[in-house]
């Protein structure tokens, strides 16, 4: 080969790193663990809390238990312990009784909130971080649930089954910046910066009526749209489907493409099986979310009950 081909080739192999890496150091810089959390402020607060004017609450989380539909191997098992067998001789002159209850299970099953070290790219997580220097099997030392703030911002839902004009989207309907557009417009609201954005599909319908369909697949957000809310620097985004973005998918040789792209190429949070029905039967496009993770420390998930407030 020739000195002009080896230049040539050099050449190529730089693009092709360059290309590769172009998501890290973050805009937030290189030592950022926090992504897209960097984009809330107390002044978003203070205007998302503008958007109450009835005072009604809405829980976004399902039940979970022993039952919910689950991505595989995922489980729930709770155990209620009692501080004796329930017939002994209770505590102090006052009689105290109780009892207490230990958990196994997944953090990844029921309504759940992805952190940025759930899912990466070639072992690349957020901001470059990589898997063997932050990832333990007791537990993350970086981009972990427990070290973010809570998220309280203004939150937008989108009624796609409303676009679509279907009580429930099929598996493998996709929604990309389009029909997010086209549903935005129609609802008159605007996606701004800081916002967590909750699809409504109505897939959620199927949890214990049939939840191996629910399983099969999901109606869900694909690449384009995903690109499009990152470039509006929303901070989270959700929908009542398991996996958030569209299965099967877009390109049968990608797997859940949305994921890495949300979280490690841009720092945003994933919100999966938000409970969206009362939202979307009372028509409602902006409220105050609220959410409070659990702070289980070096977590990757966890399952979560965010609060909508209008």
């Amino acid at each position: 080969m020739g000195r002009l081909a080896w230049v040539a080739v050099l050449g190529w192999m730089v693009a092709a790193a360059a290309v590769a890496e172009d998501w890290y150091p973050s805009k937030w810089g290189a030592d950022d663990t926090l992504g897209a959390i960097n984009t809330l402020s107390p002044e978003k607060v203070i205007q998302a809390a503008r958007l109450v004017k009835t005072g009604k609450t809405y829980r976004l989380g399902v039940v979970t238990g022993p039952n919910t539909p689950a991505y595989p191997p995922r489980s729930f098992s709770l155990t209620v312990l009692q501080l004796n067998d329930g017939t002994g001789t209770p505590l102090g002159t006052n009689k105290a009784t109780g009892n207490d209850d230990l958990m196994f299970m997944w953090m990844g099953i029921g309504s759940q909130i992805d952190g940025l070290g759930h899912m990466g790219l070639d072992h690349v997580y957020y901001n470059g971080n990589r898997a063997q220097d932050f990832v333990q099997n007791t537990g993350l030392t970086k981009l972990s649930v427990d070290k973010l703030p809570p998220i309280v911002t203004r939150g937008v839902l989108l009624d796609m089954t409303d676009h679509f004009g279907t009580d429930m989207l099929e598996a493998g309907t996709a929604f990309n910046s389009k029909e997010i557009k086209a549903q935005a417009r129609k609802q008159g609201v605007t996606i701004g910066k800081g916002d967590v954005v909750l699809f409504h599909t109505g897939w959620l319908n199927l949890v214990g009526v049939d939840n191996e369909r629910f399983m099969a697949g999901q109606p869900g957000l694909g690449v384009d749209g995903a690109e499009y809310l990152a470039s509006l620097d929303v901070v989270a985004i959700g929908s009542d489907g398991w996996a958030l973005e569209v299965l099967p998918g877009e390109d049968p040789a990608l797997a859940f493409p949305v994921h890495p792209i949300l979280l490690a190429k841009h720092g945003i949070y994933i919100l999966e099986v938000m409970d969206t029905r009362e939202l979307a039967k009372d028509k409602v496009s902006e409220f105050l979310f609220v959410l409070g993770q659990p702070r289980f420390e070096g977590s990757v998930q966890a399952v979560i009950n965010p609060v909508a407030i209008r």
